[in-house]
């Protein structure tokens, strides 16, 4: 949330409920509602190390605003972001290791694990399908971001078959 948050305030100062909206609008329904409370301890983190500075703002008839605008070291830390590769590959995959524990421990069944996970995978794909086609439909960032999920879940389960085929296999 920090980095997205630096993100949108190098357009222009703004406060947290603007941020948060502009956040569900850029994303759609494909991606987590924020809280608005994580908003604003992510903010209060951001201005403690000096990532950017808040200025409150007097409104007439309502309480007063924090309007937050990015700092140098704001401005630097993003392009620190935007050089920098995503992640590595998930070498440590949680349900590799119940996998792998699986005939140590005696407490699951290899076959079984990938099944349940599968079909994990498979809901999970539908409740894509939907929100592609629902009200994110003409949302691009939002499509894209499902398209994207989508695609890795089918490596998933790809990969799910070639450890089936595997484990059937005798050694």
């Amino acid at each position: 949330m920090r980095l997205p948050l630096l993100a949108l305030l190098a357009r222009g100062p703004a406060h947290g409920y603007e941020l948060k909206q502009d956040l569900e609008r850029l994303l759609g329904a494909a991606y987590p509602q924020p809280n608005i409370g994580q908003i604003y301890v992510t903010l209060s983190r951001l201005e403690k190390t000096g990532l950017i500075e808040g200025e409150e703002v007097e409104q007439s008839s309502r309480p007063n605003k924090k309007i937050y605008h990015l700092t140098d070291a704001g401005q630097e830390a993003l392009r620190v972001w935007y050089e920098e590769t995503a992640d590595e590959p998930r070498l440590r995959d949680e349900f590799f290791m119940k996998l792998a524990l699986a005939p140590q421990t005696g407490l699951a069944d290899q076959v079984a694990l990938i099944n349940k996970q599968r079909r994990h995978y498979l809901n999970t794909m539908r409740t894509l399908s939907k929100l592609v086609t629902g009200e994110n439909r003409d949302n691009r960032t939002a499509r894209l971001l499902i398209e994207g999920a989508m695609l890795h879940l089918q490596a998933d389960l790809d990969w799910l078959e070639r450890c089936q085929e595997e484990l059937e296999e005798p050694e």
